[in-house]
């Protein structure tokens, strides 16, 4: 009988995060932000690369050029339902009385 094998996280998470923190160090949810909006940045430039290359004829398969533009839009997707979470969060507390 096989072992069942750790759960995976869903693709896009690994993209927007490349790297673990491994040491004891707490990154706050500013830094893990950045990190993930570099990650859309990263996916947005290679989509638009692959795109120019469809162009100009440099990419045959049409695939790769989808595949990346649909991961660049997924990763922005998924950062702007954080960021209106973020905000709707924030004006809860702001509403709350003290």
């Amino acid at each position: 009988m096989e072992k069942i094998s750790g759960i995976q996280t869903p693709f896009i998470q690994n993209q927007l995060f490349d790297k673990v923190k491994l040491d004891n160090k707490v990154e706050g949810f500013g830094e893990i932000f950045k990190d993930a909006l570099k990650g859309v940045s990263k996916a947005q430039n290679e989509s638009d690369k692959l795109t120019n290359q469809l162009v100009t004829g440099e990419v045959q398969d049409v695939h790769e050029v989808m595949i990346a533009s649909q991961k660049a839009s997924l990763s922005l997707q998924m950062t702007m339902q954080v960021r209106n979470k973020v905000v709707e969060a924030y004006q809860e507390v702001m509403r709350m009385q003290v």
